[in-house]
């Protein structure tokens, strides 16, 4: 196939040279081009890889967990074809391993990594045929687009019973557990930290009846969202045991995390520069992923440790208002995605460990990547701001409706500001400090996360993503 494809390799390439010139990341386009000229082109150059592919997919953490598990492989001195800029559908998918395809077809890289789309992934599963699928979560996001989550855990469940792939499972998301029964092989991940328990289970939680029977869940430990520890009371169902665990987590503010990593291999300390407990599942699963292909524990140590903040996901640039020069101007700005409850409520008890009262920027978004359902901001925990709050600017499509939300959480009308525009929100916002050295928060959603960073490179505060 390698004769009749090259020449449509070759008019793709074109096209994403193209989209380059006119300012464009080409992340997909070019995939979308040489789908269309080469239908099976996705599986054929996927067929070269000559240690084959890996997939992983989650509602939250996917981009972080695939730069974690890059590191963990770049450690090992395996060379990855991974569709770094996050591009996981498709087109995006097909775009990567078109950029790894040299002369004669041959691929630059050894292993195939990729992080994939929810509804995306058994499409791709079938085309790729992975050695390993690694499925880390399922949240409820994005309801106009995938709809409930027994919609996704079905496709997922007919993609575990019908692949010979190896199963990275959390043992932690019942939803997500529950995959793997049937399979004998599948390796879990979990917390192992009576220390993180939540008080109750959130009122947001997501999967708290046993797929089983019915019956609601009884949960012994809740963590993050809907996961933890839980048993079916009627029918016994209950988390399965974890090979690949985290114990001792400490949670150091928006800049880091520390825990103690156990496998079968080992037990090390981790040193994250990444916050929060949801950067420690994203560290567990890459981990547990990294330990199904027999990678070393020493090189998941490395590797997680020299782990940076995928753009937009705990990134801290140095910013200015516009036009403004000198060291006097400049400001730390903390950009932590949120996108849907859960995700929002680590963030924000992440946010709540650094002391003070906080300068935010929330921009909130309804684009079709963000969801246009927009009320999901009346289950994330806004609360907890409440008191902590010294100014917050409110940007983006929806800013009125996140403004009337921040007011129902208690934060005084007087410190919200409504600027839908951008740019200049984020002047009002970098501008209005009280004194030197305040950082500011940007808490935004999907879309609104890209928008700012591309308005950081314009500016020149921030490298491109694309790079």
């Amino acid at each position: 196939m390698a004769d009749t494809l090259a020449p449509k390799l070759a008019l793709a390439r074109a096209v994403g040279a193209l989209s380059r010139m006119r300012g464009g990341g080409a992340t997909s386009a070019p995939g979308k081009v040489l789908m269309r000229l080469a239908p099976g082109a996705i599986g054929a150059l996927g067929g070269r890889l000559g240690r084959g592919s890996v997939l992983i997919s989650a509602t939250n953490g996917k981009t972080t967990t695939a730069a974690m598990a890059a590191a963990i492989f770049k450690s090992a001195g395996v060379k990855l074809v991974h569709n770094n800029a996050g591009a996981n559908m498709a087109g995006g998918i097909a775009t990567t391993l078109l950029a790894a395809a040299g002369p004669g077809g041959k691929l630059t890289g050894e292993l195939g990594l990729f992080e994939v789309d929810e509804m995306w992934l058994a499409p791709l599963a079938s085309q790729l045929h992975p050695r390993a699928i690694l499925l880390a979560n399922l949240f409820r996001d994005q309801l106009d687009r995938y709809g409930e989550l027994e919609t996704i855990a079905d496709q997922w469940e007919q993609l575990a019973k019908r692949s010979n792939a190896q199963l990275v499972l959390n043992a932690d998301d019942p939803l997500i557990a529950d995959l793997g029964r049937e399979h004998p092989g599948a390796i879990y991940f979990g917390v192992q930290d009576d220390s993180l328990a939540l008080a109750g289970i959130a009122h947001a939680a997501d999967a708290k009846h046993c797929r089983r029977c019915g019956a609601p869940y009884t949960f012994d430990a809740i963590y993050l969202g809907h996961l933890g520890h839980y048993h079916c009371e009627r029918c016994g169902r209950s988390r399965p045991a974890p090979a690949i665990t985290a114990a001792n987590v400490k949670l150091e503010g928006v800049r880091s995390a520390r825990f103690r990593l156990r496998t079968p291999l080992g037990e090390a300390e981790v040193s994250l520069a990444l916050p929060g407990l949801y950067n420690v599942y994203n560290a567990l699963a890459a981990a547990a992923l990294a330990s199904a292909l027999e990678v070393s524990l020493e090189h998941v140590v490395e590797g997680l440790q020299s782990t940076r903040a995928a753009f937009g996901r705990g990134e801290t640039v140095t910013v200015s208002p516009a036009g403004s020069a000198g060291e006097a101007a400049r400001r730390e700005l903390h950009i932590l995605l949120v996108k849907n409850p859960a995700g929002a409520n680590e963030v924000l008890r992440t946010l709540m460990l650094e002391p003070g009262e906080h300068d935010l920027l929330g921009v909130l978004n309804d684009g079709i990547a963000d969801g246009r359902d927009v009320s999901w901001i009346w289950d994330a925990d806004f609360e907890l701001l409440a008191g902590r709050v010294r100014e917050i600017t409110c940007s983006g499509t929806r800013a009125a409706e996140l403004a009337a939300r921040l007011k129902y959480a208690g934060i005084a009308p007087a410190h919200i500001h409504v600027q839908e525009d951008l740019a200049l929100a984020l002047d009002e916002a970098v501008g209005n400090r009280p004194v030197p050295d305040t950082p500011l928060y940007a808490l935004p959603t999907y879309t609104a996360m890209l928008a700012l960073r591309e308005l950081l490179v314009a500016r020149g505060e921030a490298s491109s993503a694309w790079v």
